[in-house]
């Protein structure tokens, strides 16, 4: 039985929504690489244009492969934007510690 999920969001969303939706169901199928390339391309410039919309938070939490793409494409310069602080401190502590070692 599949659960339905109703989001009241802004008309101006409908496109990321749509695309963060088509990334979600494709994320842990066989896909045509050009075609997840170019479905990810569109996504991250929906993503890039509504960054600073208030109601871009809400779609990000119920589209965990959107959310993780928006970090991605945040990361430069807000590093891990989304995860809690402490995950996000593990995680530059950990990879830092790997570099070390990696580099001895």
């Amino acid at each position: 039985m599949s659960s339905v999920i109703k989001l009241a969001l802004p008309v101006e969303l409908l496109s990321l929504v749509r695309l963060a939706h088509l990334l979600q169901g494709v994320e842990h199928q066989t896909v045509d690489p050009h075609q997840y390339r170019l479905l990810v391309e569109k996504l991250s410039a929906e993503l890039r244009e509504h960054q600073a919309h208030p109601a871009l938070a809400t779609v990000l939490d119920h589209f965990p492969a959107a959310a993780e793409l928006y970090e991605n494409l945040q990361y430069a310069h807000a590093g891990l934007c989304r995860a809690p602080l402490e995950a996000s401190l593990q995680s530059e502590l950990a990879a830092r510690e790997l570099l070390a070692r990696v580099s001895r």
